[in-house]
C-alpha cells in the first residue's frame, strides 16, 4: 500500500504578508510626527523669530540716534601756504600758494628735489569745483625737455589771458591740457583734464600769488680768474 501524502497547509500569515507587500507597493508611507514633537518644533521657530524681533527693536533706537555722517569722501587737510613757507629756504624762492577759498581743494603740496631729472619743483594738486583735477608745477630751472615732459608733448595751440598775463595754451588732443607761464623768474605749469574756465580761475589765483611774492633773481656767475 502506498501512503497518501496530504498537501502541507500554508503557514499562517503568509497571505497577510503578501497583502501587506501589495499594499506597500501602492505608494510611499508618510511618516507621522507625534503631536508633541511638532509642537516643540513650532515653539522653537516662534522663539527664534521673537528673539530676532527683540534684538532689532533694541538696536534700532541706537542707530536712529546716531545717523551716519554725510560726507563727500576723504578730504586731506592740506595747508598749501604753510608747506610753501617751509619749502622756501630749500627752493631758493617763495613757492606759489594760490588763494582759492573752498572752490579748489588741494590734495597734496610738496617740494621735489628733482634728483631724477635735475629740475627741482614745487608741486600742488587741486580738485576743481567740477570734480576734475589740475596739477600745478613751479620751478626756476625749466628747460625745453622738462617742459615737454610736463605737458605730455602737447603742441602749442594758442594763448589765454588769466590774471592779466598771457599763458601759453597746450593741448594733447586727448582731453588733457596745459597752461604755461614764465613770470618773475619762475615757470608755472598747470595741467589736467579740467575745463578751461577752471584753468583760468586757478591761473588767476596763481598770478596773484606770484605778484605777492618776491621776484626770483638769478645770481650772476662769478667771473673767471685771469
Amino acid at each position: 500500500m502506498q501512503e497518501k501524502t496530504s498537501p502541507s497547509p500554508e503557514p499562517a500569515g503568509s497571505e497577510g504578508s503578501g497583502g501587506s507587500s501589495g499594499a506597500a507597493g501602492n505608494g510611499p508611507v508618510k511618516p507621522v510626527i507625534p503631536a508633541a514633537a511638532a509642537k516643540r518644533a513650532n515653539a522653537s521657530v516662534i522663539g527664534m523669530i521673537i528673539a530676532l524681533v527683540v534684538s532689532i527693536a533694541a538696536f534700532l533706537p541706537i542707530i536712529l540716534m546716531n545717523p551716519l555722517p554725510k560726507s563727500d569722501g576723504y578730504r586731506p587737510d592740506i595747508d598749501v601756504a604753510a608747506v610753501s613757507r617751509n619749502a622756501t629756504d630749500v627752493a631758493g624762492f617763495t613757492p606759489v600758494a594760490p588763494e582759492t577759498g573752498n572752490s579748489f581743494r588741494p590734495n597734496y603740496a610738496r617740494w621735489e628735489a628733482g634728483t631724477g631729472n635735475g629740475v627741482p619743483t614745487w608741486e600742488v594738486g587741486y580738485l576743481t569745483p567740477k570734480e576734475s583735477f589740475i596739477g600745478l608745477v613751479q620751478t626756476r630751472n625749466a628747460n625745453p625737455t622738462w617742459l615737454l615732459q610736463q605737458t605730455r608733448n602737447a603742441a602749442v595751440t594758442g594763448s589765454r589771458n588769466a590774471g592779466g598775463q598771457e599763458w601759453e595754451l597746450r593741448d594733447t588732443g586727448k582731453g588733457e591740457k596745459s597752461m604755461v607761464l614764465d613770470y618773475r623768474g619762475t615757470t608755472v605749469v598747470l595741467s589736467g583734464e579740467a575745463q578751461l574756465d577752471e584753468f583760468a580761475a586757478l591761473a588767476d589765483a596763481v598770478v596773484k600769488s606770484l605778484e605777492s611774492n618776491p621776484a626770483v633773481t638769478v645770481s650772476p656767475s662769478p667771473a673767471a680768474a685771469p
